[in-house]
């Protein structure tokens, strides 16, 4: 009977105890103590300047312990559970179910660009980060990329395009109309890839307008246009030199010249008065760049109409003339060249323009050609 209640006494000392120890290990109203965890990664994010980016935290089991997001390299706190501790009011904080927390920033500037941290307040603390990546369209930078550019023939030119962006712009030369570069080699390129492009012993055929063209895969790419301007001293080229007309015929001298800064370009006769517009003569300039084609038209050849006439061009760095010389056939010549010309007429039934430009020239100077440059 002792025994037995000895027993009895020593069970229910044990149930207080554990009891005892129920009570002094949990507060009144029994809370569950949680350990919160990250469920996955923060993913890194890459954004445009000026759109907007979400940072992703999510946490399994985060019972009574907060969330925070800081900034890591200036080891900002920017956000406290659903309340936003940061002064910038770009920053907003959105959340599910205590679950899911996410960090936007509105208007992103490429400052943001950095580590982001999730941080939960447990002991010792828990966290994870996030990279943001913030990229940048290109832009050229106005020095030292190339203005237009004025530079004599013969020299080196070198043009340069700098440009920034993120990631950093590729940059490539093109003519803006097409044509393709010559480099050093004589090799012909639709495009040369670099930040500058030299052009040794520059020439006429270089000039025009070159594009800087940047691009970083991020929208959108952007050019400048340079202008490379070449001097160089008048140049005249004579197809004929010399050339037989008959009296009473349409006769037209005719000389090629190069030049730039563009040239004035006029006719004189051998004792250097300058063949005047209107009347019998019809001076005519064809203007193509720095080249120019240039006419004299004849309406009807007279007597004092033969003898020498000189094509002069001239600019701020030179001038330069080519001279024809336009002599008399006799009469019997044109019914010589007509009968000719109907006998191959009657065999090839081709018509024939022998008579409305050059129509006479001397057999020994047919295509011969004159090139003249005067510094």
């Amino acid at each position: 009977m002792f025994a037995r209640l000895l027993q009895t006494l020593a069970v229910e000392r044990s149930y207080i105890g554990n009891v005892a120890k129920e009570l002094h290990a949990r507060p009144v109203g029994w809370t569950v103590i949680t350990d919160p965890k990250f469920s996955i990664p923060i993913a890194n994010v890459t954004a445009a300047v000026g759109r907007d980016a979400t940072l992703t935290c999510v946490v399994h089991d985060l019972g009574s312990y907060k969330v925070a997001w800081l900034r890591v390299d200036t080891q900002t706190i920017l956000t406290i559970q659903n309340h936003v501790i940061t002064k910038n009011k770009r920053i907003a904080i959105t959340y599910t179910e205590k679950k899911t927390w996410q960090l936007r920033i509105k208007d992103i500037r490429e400052t943001d660009r950095g580590w982001y941290m999730c941080q939960i307040n447990t002991d010792p603390m828990k966290s994870q980060m996030g990279y943001l990546d913030v990229v940048v369209p290109p832009d050229i930078l106005d020095y030292p990329t190339s203005t237009d550019m004025v530079v004599r023939e013969g020299s080196n030119v070198t043009l340069r395009c700098a440009a920034v962006g993120s990631p950093a712009p590729a940059i490539v030369w093109r003519r803006e109309a097409g044509d393709n570069i010559s480099l050093q080699d004589g090799e012909q390129v639709s495009s040369v890839e670099g930040p500058t492009f030299t052009i040794p012993k520059v020439n006429r055929l270089h000039m025009g307008a070159y594009l800087c063209i940047a691009s970083n895969g991020v929208p959108p790419t952007v050019s400048k246009r340079v202008m490379l301007i070449v001097h160089f001293p008048p140049m005249i080229w004579v197809p004929n030199q010399l050339v037989g007309a008959v009296e009473g015929q349409r006769m037209t001298l005719e000389c090629h010249s190069e030049a730039y800064p563009k040239s004035i370009n006029y006719w004189t006769r051998e004792k250097g008065d300058i063949v005047p517009q209107g009347g019998k003569y019809e001076p005519v300039l064809i203007d193509n760049a720095y080249k120019v084609v240039m006419k004299l038209s004849i309406k009807v050849v007279s007597q004092a109409d033969f003898g020498a006439y000189k094509c002069i061009a001239k600019n701020s760095l030179g001038e330069t003339d080519g001279t024809i010389k336009l002599y008399k056939l006799p009469r019997s010549a044109i019914n010589s060249v007509e009968s000719t010309e109907g006998k191959r007429r009657t065999k090839s039934r081709k018509g024939s323009n022998f008579h409305e430009n050059n129509d006479f020239m001397d057999d020994d100077m047919d295509g011969s050609s004159k090139r003249k440059g005067k510094n």
